[in-house]
């Protein structure tokens, strides 16, 4: 099977000014895609809270959108909502909060409509910390409020809302993220896999997969060589910063010791048939590495190892 291959907006580069996004300015977001573009990835994926700048800074998302396409990016694949869950606001295990996740998303969905998106991600529930402890009637709320927000996404807008779990996301657990997929409606929520989050968690993404292989709409590929053993998910406000276990979590595939399974991953996305976009992703690669070369190192391993994987 052949995939298409993005790329999670995740960059940043060394400048007389200190480190800078590719959102900083034009000639940092034209070396941002030209790299990108020149190593093989045909879309992008970004954050919510990026489109305010690119506005600014193309005019509009639609500017943006034939920006990319003129520099061989086809286009934006997927928008990561990044929700600043409160349990006086809006988180998704309090029932009383549905309505505003419901009405801010579409607000939201409404105000970046020319994006063109397929996949909507969330992260389907607050830390664990401020969720514990877990409780089955609270995945069964989460789950009622993303089948509302799902239907809401797909009816009104064509765009899927896809669930994306941290290893510090309150469903983290085996057994906890198949529950909350058997509780949401599967024509309006879908599985987002990324590989590194689940293996912290201490859980197979490949078994995940296996299990959710009919709900998934898309996967972050990275890698980590670590499971997380002191708890760290329970750290806030950001327990990938905060960790007492390690200062990086994150690797590019192919790093010596990786525990993601790839190949394995690969051969079992080519059993069920899957035939959409993989992201690369590299969060926070400048933690003892380089953007620029773990973008390379990635789509090297996706061509020259898992493109021969793929049948």
């Amino acid at each position: 099977m052949t995939y298409r291959w993005a790329y999670m907006d995740h960059w940043r580069v060394d400048t007389p000014r200190g480190p800078q996004t590719q959102y900083a300015n034009r000639r940092l977001m034209d070396d941002f895609v030209k790299q990108i573009s020149a190593v093989g990835f045909e879309g992008l994926d970004m954050f919510d809270f990026q489109v305010f700048g690119l506005s600014g800074m193309f005019g509009s998302i639609a500017k943006y959108q034939e920006y990319l396409q003129d520099h061989g990016i086809a286009k934006i694949v997927n928008l990561f909502r990044g929700i600043m869950y409160d349990p006086r606001v809006a988180d998704a295990h309090v029932r009383e909060t549905h309505d505003e996740i419901v009405e801010s998303t579409r607000r939201m969905l409404g105000m970046w409509s020319d994006l063109q998106i397929e996949n909507l991600i969330v992260m389907p529930a607050s830390l664990w910390t401020t969720t514990a402890p877990v409780t089955d009637d609270k995945i069964k709320a989460a789950a009622e409020c993303w089948t509302r927000v799902g239907e809401m996404s797909l009816t009104e807008f064509g765009v899927r809302t896809t669930g994306h779990h941290e290893f510090f996301c309150a469903i983290r657990t085996f057994d906890d993220i198949v529950r909350f997929y058997d509780l949401t409606d599967p024509r309006y929520v879908s599985f987002f896999c990324d590989t590194a989050q689940h293996c912290i968690a201490g859980v197979d993404p490949v078994e995940l997969y296996e299990r959710l292989h009919d709900r998934v709409s898309g996967f972050h590929f990275k890698d980590t060589v670590q499971q997380d053993t002191t708890s760290a998910y329970q750290h806030r406000p950001d327990a990938e910063l905060m960790a007492p276990q390690t200062d990086r979590w994150f690797h590019e595939m192919g790093v010596e010791g990786g525990l993601v399974d790839f190949q394995r991953l690969v051969r079992a996305m080519d059993a069920h048939g899957y035939d959409g976009w993989v992201t690369v992703e590299h969060d926070k690669a400048n933690i003892g590495g380089d953007y620029a070369e773990s973008t390379a190192l990635s789509m090297w391993y996706a061509q020259q190892v898992l493109g021969k994987v793929a049948s």
